[in-house]
């Protein structure tokens, strides 16, 4: 008999090689902040680099503080192998979207943080795995870091003062990238049905628009969502937990299962436990589960009073 894995369970290891251990159709929700694929650390590259100089540090970064740690990519690259990174990217999703599809309920959703260059590409990949699109919500964020050189700099550098004053104002890099998208999907309900029957079948299709409205005094899918002091210092791509919460929120009940395959510090966990969701997790960097383990069982703690004090 073929082992499977029950809620409620954080399990460190690649979650690629376990989620075929949960049995098929028995899951409500994912939600997960996958990797983007922008080589932010060595866990985010996920495409055959060639070039040593990745994750490096020049001496320009190093005098520009913690906003630019390690050396990535220009988006023109460094080589010719570098233009195939997009289709490596959605390849890489391709490998276990077909998993995360098989575990959903009909009618499920999974939401998906997947960052703004790439996410076309895993759009394409689940739909291509078998789930709907059904929209992409934005996180609008209260900050977020400014990296747009003057061009000018560069010029005044190359001793090149005619060009250098020609282009005042003009920088290269990013507009202040104030928002982050989340991709929802959605596994097809039954051909022939509709979405009362899936909500009557498998409590899943609709969802929770007065919840929704109370968290954000909105029903836009423009989520504004504050991140507390709470919210730092457990990974350095930390989701806020009440953003977490609202989603968890939005399309589960009480003691449906949410799993989050790339859990990092845990915060999708620990908000399926505050909301008395059965949770199911996974992350293969033996650092960060340890910090979420040790963030759950907080939780918990925090719950077991919670219920002490109100029998007081």
């Amino acid at each position: 008999m073929k082992e499977t894995i029950t809620p409620n369970a954080l399990i460190g290891g690649d979650c690629t090689l376990y989620l075929p251990l949960i049995e098929t159709e028995s899951v409500h929700l994912i939600l997960s902040d996958i990797p983007y694929g922008i080589n932010f650390d060595e866990w985010d590259v996920l495409h055959c680099n060639t070039n040593s100089a990745l994750l490096g540090s020049s001496p320009a970064q190093v005098k520009a503080g913690s906003v630019f740690k390690k050396r990535g990519k220009p988006l023109n690259g460094w080589s010719k192998a570098d233009r195939d990174v997009p289709r490596q990217y959605y390849e890489w999703v391709s490998s276990w979207a077909g998993e995360w599809l098989r575990i959903l309920k009909p009618g499920g959703s999974a939401f998906v943080f997947a960052g703004r260059r790439l996410a076309h590409r895993c759009v394409c990949a689940f739909e291509d795995a078998g789930f709907t699109y059904k929209d992409m919500l934005a996180w609008e964020k209260d900050r977020a870091p400014r990296r747009a050189q003057r061009i000018g700099v560069v010029f005044e550098r190359r001793g090149d003062f005619k060009n250098a004053e020609k282009w005042t104002g003009w920088r290269v890099g990013n507009l202040q990238p104030l928002f982050e998208p989340v991709l929802w999907f959605v596994k097809p309900y039954k051909i022939g049905g509709t979405i009362a029957d899936s909500v009557l079948e498998n409590e899943l299709g609709a969802f929770n628009y007065d919840a929704f409205e109370r968290r954000f005094h909105s029903s836009a899918n423009i989520l504004k969502s504050a991140r507390f002091n709470s919210d730092f210092g457990f990974h350095p791509t930390q989701k806020p937990l009440r953003l977490m919460e609202a989603l968890i929120e939005l399309t589960t009940l009480e003691n449906h299962i949410v799993v989050d395959p790339f859990c990092g510090s845990g915060t999708t966990l620990v908000a399926a436990n505050r909301l008395k969701r059965r949770y199911i997790g996974f992350e293969i960097n033996e650092e960060y589960c340890k910090t979420a383990e040790e963030r759950l069982e907080r939780s918990i703690e925090e719950e077991k009073n919670s219920l002490f004090a109100l029998v007081q």
